[in-house]
């Protein structure tokens, strides 16, 4: 019998499966990938007596897979806000699926564990850029702003580890930085102890002072977009940069497309932080585009629909 935990290997994913497992300790085999490595119920070779717990990944995206598992008569328990379509009718499924605006995978895992462990939780919203969701549900813990703003770089590092085209792009494996998490039930202990946060950090300064040198390719009072080069940094820099910019500038929508060896582009978009809707809507009008309403990327936007992406972000994101 084995048990597998799939999970996102961005911040939500990684403090969703953390949460879940310092309550309920469980042996198991860790599924997981780059952030946008989201097809992963296809790598989950389950037979029946297995059981299967998803985190932070779309089941819109792994219908196909999730129905393979089920019909192997593997009882599988699945957390997650992204779009999900329709959901398989089946005694075996037990779904937790929101996909409110202000609402990350971690936080529907504090729920069901009835806040345990709610550090981790508000680590997880700020590492999905809820930071006025972050707040919200800390208030219970009475944290000062200098441990709030210690939660909130936290879940930025982590988050920022996630992004890349392969993992030869990351700082940390996503499964290699859950094992460095997970020894710590309070992440404060973590930042004070662990050599890995420092690590993180300073990569992440590096990229940033890189990535505020790029000047956009396009910008409106609605929405701007930035071509990054192919380069490493520049994938590992998208979504956190995405989100600095969604914070800056709040009335903005905003694209940020990092070009892959291919030619084609690693694309992540932000909705405007005032609404927090139409990322989702914008990157599905285009092949492997896929997310929620407030962030959404595209794994490989082909190189000659560059114009038609801007000039449909545009009309997007209009007024």
């Amino acid at each position: 019998m084995t048990h597998f935990d799939v999970f996102n290997g961005d911040a939500d994913g990684i403090c969703a499966l953390h949460q879940l497992r310092l309550a309920e300790p469980k042996d198991s085999t860790l599924v997981t990938g780059v952030k946008r490595d989201i097809n992963l119920l296809k790598r989950v070779p389950a037979v029946s007596g297995d059981s299967v717990t998803v985190l932070d990944i779309s089941l819109d995206k792994n219908r196909d897979e999730l129905q393979r598992v089920l019909d192997a008569e593997v009882p599988v328990t699945y957390f997650d806000h992204h779009f999900a379509g329709d959901i398989p009718d089946s005694p075996l499924l037990s779904t937790n699926i929101d996909t409110a605006g202000d609402v990350c995978t971690g936080l529907l895992v504090n729920r069901f564990l009835n806040g345990q462990f709610l550090p981790w939780a508000v680590t997880a919203l700020y590492g999905d850029n809820l930071h006025d969701a972050a707040k919200s549900a800390a208030a219970p813990l009475n944290l000062n702003d200098s441990q709030l703003a210690e939660l909130e770089q936290l879940g930025t590092l982590l988050n920022y580890n996630g992004y890349g085209g392969t993992l030869d792009d990351l700082y940390f494996a996503p499964d290699d930085l859950y094992r460095k998490v997970q020894p710590y039930a309070d992440p404060f202990e973590f930042i004070a102890s662990d050599t890995t946060f420092e690590t993180l950090r300073d990569g992440f300064d590096s990229d940033m002072k890189r990535a505020a040198s790029i000047e956009p390719k396009m910008a409106t009072e609605s929405c701007a977009a930035f071509l990054f080069p192919n380069d490493p940094f520049s994938r590992r820099v998208s979504g956190v940069y995405s989100n600095q910019l969604a914070r800056e500038n709040p009335g903005r929508a905003h694209a940020l497309l990092s070009e892959l060896p291919s030619g084609d582009y690693l694309v992540s978009v932000r909705a405007p932080l005032a609404t927090k809707t139409g990322a989702d809507e914008l990157v599905r009008q285009f092949p492997t585009g896929g997310g929620r309403k407030a962030a959404a990327g595209i794994n490989q936007l082909p190189a000659d629909q560059l114009q038609k992406f801007l000039d449909t972000m545009q009309q997007q994101f209009a007024g």
